[in-house]
């Protein structure tokens, strides 16, 4: 299903937009713009999910044991040199 709707564009925006158009990338100025807000979902998405699994590890270690900044910095060292001896 479709909607039309009006909206507007400043001319930098149309200009692009026809120019796409016209250089074969897209069918319509409508394909453009709907392309665009796909991509913007997308990209929301992607940060809405990003930001849901920060909060659940954050979640994680509030309710996991407390590590001091010696024991921490110690497993950093670790974690690096195990990535380094994989190279």
């Amino acid at each position: 299903m479709t909607a039309k709707t009006s909206i507007s564009l400043t001319d930098a925006q149309e200009a692009y937009a026809r120019e796409l158009v016209a250089r074969g990338r897209y069918a319509s100025l409508s394909a453009v713009l709907q392309h665009g807000l796909e991509l913007l979902r997308a990209e929301r998405e992607a940060e809405e999910a990003e930001t849901a699994a920060l909060r659940a590890l954050l979640e994680k270690r509030q309710r996991g044991p407390f590590v001091g900044v010696k024991e921490s910095s110690k497993r950093l060292e670790r974690i690096i040199a195990a990535k380094k001896t994989k190279r």
